[in-house]
């Protein structure tokens, strides 16, 4: 029976270290307990936009932290929304909310949600597609496919 928490807790570290890396330079919520607005040492400097790259990296970690969380058998809502709004507030934290490439156009909060919440499942579809449920793998491949079209 040690061997199982052992195992969860390896899943779990993983992320976990990796998470000082992505929220450096973030800062730390207002104390006002209010929405993540970004951070205070971003006052009085322009925000980089953020890049494919960055997209890429925060996608990834994103993911991880899905298939991770699945594997501890957390619901997959519950997962993959902790996991889209952390990518949304590092995008708002770090970026000011705006992605290259997206334009030069500060995105809402509901967008950077939403477009977080698709490249985490994506993400996670390439790396854990056993722990994405049929239904979510069936809707995300309805959206590829209604995209290509475009």
């Amino acid at each position: 029976m040690k061997i199982l928490p052992r195992r969860i807790s390896r899943l779990v570290a993983v992320p976990l270290l990796l998470l000082p890396i992505v929220f450096a330079g973030c800062g730390s919520p207002k104390p006002s307990g209010g929405d993540f607005k970004g951070s205070s040492s971003a006052i009085g400097k322009k925000q980089v936009p953020a890049t494919d790259d960055d997209i890429f990296l925060y996608r990834g970690i994103g993911a991880s932290f899905l298939c991770n969380a699945r594997s501890a058998e957390i619901e997959f809502p519950k997962a993959v929304g902790i996991a889209a709004a952390t990518y949304a507030q590092v995008l708002n934290g770090r970026h000011g909310g705006i992605v290259a490439s997206a334009g030069d156009k500060k995105l809402t909060n509901k967008q950077l949600f939403a477009g977080a919440e698709f490249q985490v499942i994506t993400g996670a579809l390439q790396y854990c597609p056993k722990r994405v449920p049929e239904d979510v793998k069936e809707k995300v491949q309805a959206a590829i496919e209604k995209q290509g079209e475009k």
